[in-house]
């Protein structure tokens, strides 16, 4: 062991000796390696700990960057170097070069001129008006560094800040309106930036109040730092050459629309001999494609309004999110000849195509052997009723076979189609709702059928209606409410070796029930993950509300419990109330890794005409976006272990009425478009009560529900190509619940080197995208 050890440290000191000289042995004799620079702050009067982190800063300021490096290995220059001069860019040693390899950032390259004038400067805009900088250059086997040193000298404060004062100016009255937020307090350190901010802040204030033309150049912030002590006097001015036209508050005259605009023969026509006048906006439509009131629902400005940047930029918003135009333009005109300060106001739209179809096909594979594949065929019809509303038709069909194991020849086999009707607006019989943010609101109608056949088990089909609201408070909060949410699902054929396994598995009979869900739901999403960086910190929350049979209870008491249940139209409906809450906190750990965590909360209280929860509404657990070191669907409820548990023909379809799942993981960037991935899971699912008609040992929630969780770990790779994210991830069972207490960890069974362990507990997940 000490010989392999001593032979390993040996290779490792030998690789980095031979990667860092064989990096200096392609320069020539007047040539160094740049490897970085060393800010030093000389003041005596500054603590450590500010001149640790003031260096800092200024070195990240100094250019050019050295070449990268891990551990001290410059293993991108040393590609670049040893691939020579490839004749061919897309040879293997061109590719090792100009994909892979980074060329040499040498001495030469380095200006200390102008890192000096750079490092004075920032000094400077940060209060240290008497800084000094001076750099030195410190050669060594042709590698190269260079050390900075500073005198910053003492950092003015700000004393007073003073805004303009003019009574007869109503420009001035409105930036002095804004005096007590204004970012220059008292006590703080000059800073240019902040001083930069204010004028953006003033300026952002004054185009909410209808200053159309003004702009931050026109503001002035004088600095007097004569006052003395290392202080300065801040005085906030409006430039004596600003124009009138910044100065005057702008209304808003007319409104346009031109909702059929043609870019191949964009003329910016302001004629309105066609248009149509519509409650204070003017629609220039001469086919009469558009309903005029859509636009009520988009624009916020309305003639009279003061000139908001805000409502401007919403409106936009607005117009874009409709999803019928892929292109809007949008200007302002000032009136002439009026005696008061008006904009004409113009909205050129582009439509998309009002009809389009298309087709996806997909493939998947399950830890459980199953494999399968989906195709679906759509059709959009865009404006379908002139008032911008969606009618989406999608008919879809799929399949999954098992190709090893007991459990081949049993098929599953999908097919369905289903019709979403989307209007932009509000469907309130006697009330006109409206929201002001940039989101118009939706109401939705749905409705579709779905037939699953799985061979030699049974064929279930189901129906769905909905109608409800979707709308946006902004990007990041979004409110859905179904007020009906009705389900229908039925067995049409059950074969007898299903019928027979049931009695051997309660779970199963679940699967099988005819299912009546008539009720209302709500969620609310709060996601601060928007945008492209897979890296960045915030939060994530959704939450829902499912209520069924409560109205239907009032006029049909019923008890299923006591054999008395409650029907409409001869079908037992489900009474139940339902709450899920899904929270996750990303936390960045660096500049390409971040620490992902979630928690599932979910609780299902069935009463009355109910037992527990309706199937398709039940928890499950287990699987590649759950706890991955379990098949999906297999965990629980509780520490009940159904029959046939592992065996390749098991039917893993647990379910119950509360679930609780954590998971953590932490992804960093390998390389390339390449990530990993470690993380830990554990969770259960249970039942609120016992049913006696299905009774499962175990699976009722207790006291004690924190020693019947499942925990599973494991490793992972993504590779990440931005539109879509392919996921490989190995899991393996820290604990098994079924087990007896005092067996439930299996830390002491882990044994990657056994096959029979292996095929018993390794996990292995294929899919799509995150699993959170």
């Amino acid at each position: 062991m000490k010989r392999n050890g001593s032979f390993h440290t040996i290779a490792l000191s030998f690789l980095i000796t031979f990667s860092a000289c064989s990096n200096t042995k392609f320069l020539t004799d007047h040539q160094a390696l740049y490897i970085g620079s060393k800010v030093e702050v000389d003041d005596s009067t500054m603590r450590n700990k500010a001149k640790k982190e003031l260096a800092g800063t200024l070195n990240d300021l100094t250019r050019p960057k050295p070449n990268s490096n891990i551990l001290g290995l410059r293993l991108k220059l040393f590609a670049y170097n040893i691939a020579g001069n490839p004749k061919k860019e897309n040879s293997l040693r061109g590719w090792l070069k100009y994909k892979i390899g980074e060329p040499p950032v040498l001495l030469s390259d380095v200006d200390l001129d102008y890192n000096e004038t750079v490092l004075r400067n920032f000094l400077e805009n940060t209060g240290y008006f008497r800084a000094a900088s001076s750099g030195d250059t410190v050669v060594k086997r042709k590698r190269a560094k260079v050390t900075y040193t500073v005198k910053p000298g003492p950092q003015y404060i700000i004393a007073n800040v003073n805004f303009q004062q003019d009574s007869t100016s109503v420009l001035l009255n409105k930036i002095n309106e804004t005096a007590g937020k204004t970012f220059l307090k008292p006590g703080d350190a000059y800073n240019l930036n902040l001083i930069k901010g204010e004028r953006d802040r003033i300026d952002a204030y004054l185009k909410e109040n209808g200053f159309y033309y003004f702009n931050p150049e026109y503001l002035l912030i004088q600095v007097d730092s004569t006052i003395g002590n290392q202080q300065v006097n801040l005085y906030v001015n409006v430039k004596p050459s600003t124009p009138q036209v910044a100065r005057k508050v702008y209304t808003i005259n007319d409104i346009y629309v031109y909702s059929n605009y043609s870019l191949s023969t964009a003329v910016e026509d302001t004629n309105k001999n066609d248009a149509v006048f519509y409650k204070g906006y003017y629609v220039v439509d001469n086919e009469k494609i558009f309903k005029p009131k859509l636009f009520q629902q988009s624009i916020l400005f309305n003639p009279g309004d003061v000139y908001s940047r805000k409502l401007h930029n919403l409106t936009i918003n607005r117009l874009i999110n409709l999803n019928l135009f892929k292109f809007v333009k949008n200007r302002f005109e000032p009136v002439e000849n009026s005696d008061s300060a008006k904009l004409d106001d113009f909205y050129y739209l582009t439509r998309y195509p009002k009809k389009s179809i298309r087709a996806e096909a997909g493939a998947n594979t399950k830890s459980n052997n199953l494999t399968g594949s989906q195709i679906t065929f759509g059709f959009q019809n865009r404006n379908t009723f002139k008032g911008g509303e969606l009618l989406a038709v999608n008919v879809q069909g799929g399949f999954e076979t098992q190709f090893s194991g007991q459990f081949r020849g049993y098929n599953t086999y999908r097919m369905g189609a289903d019709a979403a009707l989307s209007i932009p607006r509000f469907l309130i019989p006697f009330f006109n709702f409206n929201t002001r943010g940039g989101f118009v609101p939706n109401t939705n109608i749905k409705i579709g059928f779905d037939i699953l056949n799985r061979i030699k088990l049974y064929t279930i089909n189901s129906f769905h209606l909905s109608y409800g609201y979707i709308w946006k408070e902004s990007i990041r909060k979004q409110h859905e409410f179904n007020p009906v949410s009705i389900n229908y699902v039925q067995p049409i054929n059950v074969t007898d070796e299903y019928k027979t396994r049931s009695l051997q598995d309660v779970t199963l009979r679940n699967v099988i029930d005819t299912q009546f869900i008539l009720g209302s739901n709500y969620s609310y999403l709060f996601n601060e993950l928007i945008g492209d960086d897979p890296y960045k910190s915030g939060i994530y929350f959704n939450g829902m509300l499912d209520l069924s049979g409560n109205i239907a209870g009032l006029f049909n008491k019923g008890n299923t419990l006591q054999g008395k249940p409650s029907r409409i139209a001869g079908a037992i409906f489900s009474q139940y109330i339902k709450s899920e809450v899904d929270f996750r906190l990303y936390v960045n750990t660096g500049k390409t890794s971040v620490l992902a965590n979630r928690v599932i909360l979910g609780f299902g209280y069935p009463y009355g005409n109910s037992v527990s929860l309706p199937f398709i509404k039940q928890f499950f657990i287990g699987g590649n976006n759950s706890l991955r070191a379990f098949r999906s669907r297999s965990v629980g409820p509780g520490t009940y272990l159904p029959p046939n548990y592992g065996a390749d023909n098991f039917l893993p379809d647990q379910s119950g009425d509360i679930k609780l799942e954590m998971n953590s993981e932490l992804r960093s960037r390998l390389f390339s478009i390449v990530n990993g991935a470690v993380f830990v899971d554990a969770g259960n699912i249970w039942l609120y009560q016992d049913n006696p008609f299905m009774p499962k040992p175990g699976g009722k929630f207790s006291k004690d529900f924190l020693k019947e969780l499942a925990v599973g770990a494991g490793v992972g790779l993504r590779i990440d190509i931005t539109f879509l994210v392919l996921r490989l991830d190995v899991a393996f069972p820290l604990r098994k619940p079924y087990l007896p207490v005092s067996d439930r960890w299996v830390f002491d069974k882990i044994n990657f080197g056994n096959s029979d362990w292996r095929k018993e507990n390794l996990i292995f997940n294929l899919a799509i995208g995150y699993p959170f």
